[in-house]
């Protein structure tokens, strides 16, 4: 346990790529061991505090850096939330679930059953009116369900 701690506060992290956490809080290498008695010039306390805030702010802004683009790269598979209303018609994902008179899932339906949507929980979650013969929760997340549309018929 203390070679792995050893290791992780002496390298240097790929989110601030400016110094290992050790150094970023003492200025200074982690000792490996050796010699203990060695003479070192010891740095003025404004120094030491200059270059203590110098390398913070290195580190700050390059986790900054690292938060955007990560940010970035999150937001491109985002979509806006679509609003769900009581009353609306909706169709059920049966990517999960489980029926036993169908028992090829690929020759199966993506979407069942045009549902009502009993009650809107959250922005992220609707509560359907399902029948008792499905043993699931009524409660569902919004990535399981889509609009239904009316066919029409000519």
């Amino acid at each position: 346990m203390a070679s792995t701690e050893f290791v992780v506060n002496n390298k240097i992290h790929t989110a601030t790529k400016v110094s290992s956490p050790f150094m970023a809080n003492y200025r200074r290498e982690l000792r490996m061991g050796g010699d203990i008695r060695k003479k070192r010039k010891v740095e003025s306390a404004t120094e030491f505090t200059e270059r203590m805030k110098k390398v913070h702010e290195e580190a700050g802004a390059a986790l900054k850096k690292a938060q955007e683009e990560m940010k970035r790269y999150a937001d491109q598979s985002r979509k806006e939330t679509e609003e769900w209303k009581k009353e609306d018609r909706v169709m059920l994902n049966t990517k999960d679930l489980v029926f036993k008179k169908r028992p090829v899932c690929k020759l199966m339906e993506r979407y069942v059953e045009p549902y009502i949507i009993e009650e809107v929980v959250s922005s992220n979650a609707v509560k359907l009116q399902l029948p008792s013969s499905m043993r699931i929760h009524p409660v569902v997340n919004v990535s399981w369900i889509v609009w239904y549309k009316e066919q029409v018929e000519e």
